[in-house]
């Protein structure tokens, strides 16, 4: 299994379109740092044929510290999410 990192996604993009290597590094800087300001924002991005990037909310929780075995109050956080639309699951499969 091969991973396919920001320079590889870059390059294949460079040689795809006839672009150099800084000119395709920037376009896919520039795709990722819009996805996640929009993120940011509190706003979902929606690919159609893609899928879809939200940020959902994890509620506050009470935990235990398995050390101490001490109740600790866990904060409410807000996480990046993705769903894959269904035409990218039924390609995957």
């Amino acid at each position: 299994m091969t991973a396919i990192n920001k320079k590889v996604l870059s390059e294949i993009i460079a040689s795809e379109h006839h672009l150099t290597k800084k000119e395709a590094a920037s376009i896919v800087d520039l795709l990722f740092d819009t996805i996640s300001d929009t993120l940011k924002d509190g706003n979902k991005v929606e690919i159609s044929g893609f899928g879809k990037f939200e940020v959902r909310e994890r509620a506050g929780r009470t935990g235990i510290n398995p050390q101490t075995k001490e109740k600790i109050e866990i904060s409410p956080v807000r996480i990046p999410a993705f769903k894959a639309s269904k035409n990218l699951k039924e390609y995957v499969k």
